[in-house]
């Protein structure tokens, strides 16, 4: 594995664990030549999930994107990346085991909504006000009364 930093063609494994309930391992890696530590991820390459958009286009399903997506709601809140980690991971878990590989993209933005909603009410704001396309200030005021 090449070293994130001086791109040194070796790289040693210093700790090896497993997370996200068994499908990943986690990598602490440290570079020989100039010494800095790094994480690297392995998982089981699957079956790809394919994500039906608003439009009825079809597009792969991305973990970065989803995960960037979350990250931009719980911006300023006590969401920890671990959390935000878990929720990617349970919700990238959840689709795949469908029966058919394909998920309508609204689905997905239910999951992760319903998932902040447990963890912090402004994050769940952020993301539905995206997510759900509020395109007035009434639409948002009804949220917040179901929230409240």
């Amino acid at each position: 594995m090449y070293c994130l930093f001086c791109k040194n063609k070796d790289s040693e494994v210093i700790e090896t664990r497993l997370s996200d309930e068994g499908n990943t391992i986690r990598r602490r890696r440290q570079c020989p030549k100039c010494e800095k530590r790094f994480t690297t991820y392995e998982r089981i390459e699957e079956l790809p999930i394919l994500v039906i958009k608003r439009d009825s286009r079809r597009e792969r399903f991305n973990r970065e994107k989803l995960r960037a997506g979350i990250l931009k709601s719980v911006e300023k809140t006590t969401i920890s990346a671990e959390q935000v980690q878990a929720i990617v991971s349970g919700i990238e878990s959840e689709i795949t085991q469908r029966e058919n590989g394909e998920i309508e993209s609204n689905k997905i933005g239910d999951l992760v909504a319903k998932r902040l909603k447990k963890l912090d009410k402004v994050a769940y704001i952020r993301f539905s006000s995206v997510f759900k396309r509020f395109v007035d200030l009434e639409e948002f005021e009804k949220e917040l009364k179901r929230l409240l």
